[in-house]
């Protein structure tokens, strides 16, 4: 099973990362607008093109504030069942983190495996200009009208 995989630096303590990619709302700072929380505090659905396609996340595994495992449930065949993995490690300096990204379980190294490592790369991005406090902090998909 392919997986991709990011590796990058992020010039802040794991302390200010961790809320990004711990809950829905850190998500709505950099991944997706468009985040609901579901009443078993576990799961968020996420949703992109005007909720045309709907991915919900249970938290399987959290260790603050360094390691969060998120199971992914989807109609959308080639989502369902893998899984976004963020792990914190320690920089060389003390106010750098390493973040190493993992989207998990693939079934097939396609097409559209090959578009989402992209965006991932794109989602890593912006996910450093939020925890490094930059101006560009819009997340990547709004609730509607973004459609590549």
């Amino acid at each position: 099973m392919p997986d991709i995989e990011h590796s990058l630096q992020i010039e802040a303590k794991p302390e200010q990362i961790y809320p990004l990619f711990s809950s829905g709302s850190g998500f709505t700072k950099w991944w997706a607008k468009d985040v609901s929380k579901k009443a078993d505090g576990r799961t968020i659905d996420i949703g992109f093109f005007d909720r045309s396609t709907v991915y919900s996340f249970q938290l399987k595994k959290t260790s603050k504030p360094r390691y969060v495992e998120w199971l992914c449930r989807s109609k959308e065949e080639e989502w369902n069942g893998t899984r976004i993995l963020f792990d914190l490690k320690k920089g060389e300096s003390n106010a750098e983190t390493i973040l190493r990204f993992s989207h998990a379980g693939w079934k097939a190294r396609t097409e559209y495996f090959v578009s989402c490592n992209t965006v991932w790369g794109e989602l890593m991005f912006r996910l450093k200009s939020v925890a490094e406090n930059r101006k560009r902090t819009n997340p990547l998909f709004a609730k509607s009208d973004w459609n590549p």
